[in-house]
């Protein structure tokens, strides 16, 4: 079932979102790549949506787009996991595929091994500096296959040069990237300061979750700092195939 994501900062936003369609509420603070929040902050937006009828909207978080330390990494995927996260997404910027592999097999054993039905979603970047370190369509299904994750995200590491998704690669590059992971039984999922008029053709790719945040916004010169509203996150879901 394909879904759409909209990035929140915290629980108000996090009902917007659910009101106007959107199956996935990930917590952030929406000033880089993933943008990692308080583990409180997460608690709080699972207990909302519960509260106020939306138990089956799925919390998401991230444990920030670079990992300094493996032991670290590991006990902050634990540590939001534990917060309320239902899916976990991992940055891996910078790392080469050896040391990807290293790395985030230790992320995804220690979150199921506690949360077995909770989702591991490594982070990969697409813009050119991050494709020195790791090419994310050769490489990216190789990488979530050895160490068992449930999907791959492509995002966009830089979101202040006015760049999206679309500006390093292609419909097609994304159309067999899907395809990639769907062989191998894993969830393809796609950000980075995506439109809503980008998104027709993005679904048509056969990914199954793509990332919003600015789109979802109103727009009042804030960029990704504006407010999410249900009544444009209605809009978006309204362009997903029936």
């Amino acid at each position: 079932m394909i879904r759409l994501l909209v990035s929140v900062r915290g629980p108000r936003e996090a009902l917007e979102a659910a009101k106007g369609g959107a199956k996935i509420a990930d917590v952030e603070y929406p000033a880089s790549a993933l943008g990692t929040p308080y583990p409180l902050n997460i608690l709080s937006v699972r207990k909302e949506l519960t509260k106020k009828g939306y138990k089956s909207v799925a919390v998401s978080t991230n444990i920030g787009e670079k990992q300094d330390n493996r032991s670290t990494a590991c006990q902050a995927a634990l540590g939001v996991a534990i917060s309320g996260a239902d899916i976990v997404k991992c940055g891996l910027a910078e790392l080469p595929i050896e040391a990807a592999i290293y790395l985030g097999n230790s992320l995804v054993r220690t979150v199921k091994t506690f949360f077995p039905k909770k989702k591991v979603i490594p982070a990969v970047f697409v813009d050119p500096d991050m494709q020195r370190f790791f090419h994310p369509f050769e490489q990216g299904p190789e990488l979530i296959q050895k160490i068992r994750a449930d999907g791959l995200l492509l995002d966009t590491f830089s979101k202040s040069l006015g760049r999206g998704l679309l500006d390093y690669c292609t419909i097609s590059q994304i159309r067999k990237f899907a395809s990639k992971c769907h062989r191998i039984n894993k969830e393809a999922w796609i950000a980075g300061s995506i439109t809503h008029g980008e998104l027709p053709e993005l679904w048509n790719t056969g990914v199954d979750v793509i990332c919003i945040r600015g789109a979802a916004c109103e727009q009042s010169g804030k960029g990704r700092f504006g407010e999410v509203k249900s009544r444009i996150v209605a809009e978006l879901v309204a362009t997903m195939p029936h």
